[in-house]
């Protein structure tokens, strides 16, 4: 079974060096789709958004998830990168490359990876106005979880 890469990390990632890293050398992979999530500025109010997470636990159920999507949709390669901290908008957030030998199963790992990780793993967001003022913690949405329930069977 493929093993994936799972990282919890503060700095920035690299979308190419993290895709070349995946793929380089393999030959049985015939498509590659990755999933970059943003900080966006909420049409401007939002200065940033800090980012914590339970340390160790959030790998372990990054890993988990990971774990069965490449069970799952047979996937030949899986990296899945979740940032911490204070970040701004535009910034990076979350990665998540899926890899295979066809377009369909490596689009359905990575969003099954993604539905999962926006409802199972924990991370929490916390925004910070750009009007100085003390923001929030942002609640679950009722939509994520309709995305995730989508890939349990019934």
């Amino acid at each position: 079974m493929t093993t994936p890469t799972i990282r919890v990390q503060r700095e920035d990632f690299d979308l190419q060096a993290e895709i070349d890293r995946l793929v380089a050398g393999r030959t049985d992979i015939g498509a590659v789709v990755t999933f970059s999530g943003l900080c966006r500025d909420e049409g401007g109010s939002l200065n940033a958004l800090e980012l914590e997470h339970y340390p160790g636990m959030a790998e372990a159920e990054m890993r988990r998830i990971a774990e069965l999507a490449v069970e799952r949709f047979a996937l030949q390669g899986l990296t899945a990168i979740h940032r911490f901290g204070k970040i701004a908008p535009g910034e990076n957030i979350v990665l998540v490359i899926a890899a295979s030998p066809h377009r369909q199963a490596a689009f359905d790992g990575a969003n099954f990876v993604m539905d999962f990780l926006k409802t199972a793993a924990p991370f929490w967001k916390k925004e910070h106005p750009k009007d100085g003022s003390s923001g929030g913690w942002v609640p679950a949405k009722d939509a994520d979880d309709s995305a995730r329930d989508r890939w349990i069977p019934r």
